[in-house]
């Protein structure tokens, strides 16, 4: 849940006359979400946001399953997807339900020629590798190795790397994802005992405007179909707006750790939610002071979620044979634990360097071709003596 935020020009009344210069009005438009419902922002455009051109193409992205119902977990190698030059191209998408895409990138190039809207999904993009600019209409945000950049759905973007070299984890939610009401007060505020507060949360400070008419290609996703609109003003046009329902960023470095006399669940690791997975962060922490304290995690059971882990550096104390890029799925329904000898070796370690991303999902995550060519087929197999 953000916070209020303005940028630019805007009027002092929202839905008012509000002239440019030469005395023609500004095109408002109401930026919201669940019918009026939701967080909305209202922005300000030199043009109308509405002057499409032509629909030139329409192609599907649907991923392929490879897995519909199983009961094994996986490792996926996530860092032998090849990288691609193409932003949208190099996203494949190695897990999926009806909610929620685990998607894995390594694009070598910005976004040249297009712009980019998802209208069905939020976009929560972790950067694990490369820095660079997340361009959008309601302004640009600046991100490096370890940020979240959350993109509501509905926003155009545009993202500029820093290098070729770069790789991302996307979660794409058709939930909307917000901070957890468990952190917030009843005017969503955080709390004093959330990880994290407002002043972590990095809010566009730039706004790009173009006061420009042509051709603009957006690609516009929708229903796993992705539509090439051709808009006859620059999408990014915006001169000012105000509210709640814009980008981004946070960065895992700066989510402070709860930790305990013995060891802490899951949920105290949470960074958002949705009514249908949460997203928990890992970090940098001392380990339990209870004197019989085990700093491993104890053997659970995922009965009514699957748990993926993201691993992103550091030494991760309860898994043997993995490395920074790997993903862990442990499908709901059976028990899964620290590895064979993790346990007696965490005794008495005071504090642990690792840094994962872990997402868990209420309803059952398939498998897609594309994530099943990174699988090891044997992990399911690691916990024998």
């Amino acid at each position: 849940m953000p916070f209020y935020h303005k940028l630019g020009k805007i009027p002092p009344k929202r839905h008012t006359q509000f002239r440019k210069p030469d005395g023609s009005l500004y095109s408002e438009q109401l930026f919201g979400t669940i019918g009026f419902d939701g967080m909305s922002t209202n922005s300000y455009h030199e043009y109308r946001p509405t002057m499409v051109k032509e629909i030139r193409n329409q192609y599907s992205v649907k991923p392929e399953i490879a897995l519909e119902n199983h009961m094994k977990s996986y490792r996926l190698k996530g860092f032998n997807i090849k990288p691609e030059a193409d932003y949208l191209e190099s996203r494949k998408t190695v897990l999926i339900n009806s909610d929620v895409a685990i998607i894995l990138a390594a694009p070598q190039d910005a976004t040249q020629d297009y712009f980019y809207k998802n209208s069905d999904a939020d976009e929560l993009l972790f950067i694990h590798r490369g820095s660079g600019t997340l361009r959008t209409h309601l302004g640009n945000l600046e991100f490096k190795y370890g940020d979240y950049l959350l993109i509501p759905r509905g926003v155009i973007y545009k993202i500029d790397f820093d290098t070729t070299a770069n790789r991302l984890f996307i979660v794409e939610s058709r939930r909307p994802i917000y901070t957890p009401k468990r952190y917030r007060n009843h005017f969503g505020q955080l709390l004093e005992h959330s990880p994290f507060c407002e002043r972590d949360l990095r809010r566009p400070e730039t706004l790009e405007t173009h006061d420009e008419k042509g051709e603009f290609l957006i690609k516009v996703k929708k229903q796993d179909d992705v539509f090439d609109m051709i808009y006859a003003s620059h999408p990014f046009d915006v001169v000012g707006y105000d509210g709640y329902n814009y980008p981004y960023a946070f960065s895992i470095h700066d989510f402070e750790p709860i930790t305990g006399r013995i060891h802490q669940p899951p949920p105290v690791h949470q960074t958002f939610e949705t009514d249908a997975f949460v997203v928990c962060s890992f970090v940098p922490r001392l380990y339990d002071y209870h004197p019989n304290s085990i700093p491993a995690p104890y053997n659970h059971s995922n009965i009514d979620s699957d748990e993926v882990l993201y691993y992103v550096d550091g030494d991760f104390m309860s898994r043997n044979d993995i490395e920074a890029g790997h993903i862990s799925l442990h499908p709901a329904g059976i028990p899964h634990g620290p590895h064979p000898g993790t346990v007696e070796k965490s005794i008495g370690k005071i504090k642990t360097e690792e840094l994962a991303v872990m997402v868990d999902t209420f309803k059952p995550l398939m498998v897609t071709k594309e994530g099943l060519e990174i699988a090891d087929d044997s992990y399911h197999k690691s916990w024998l003596d």
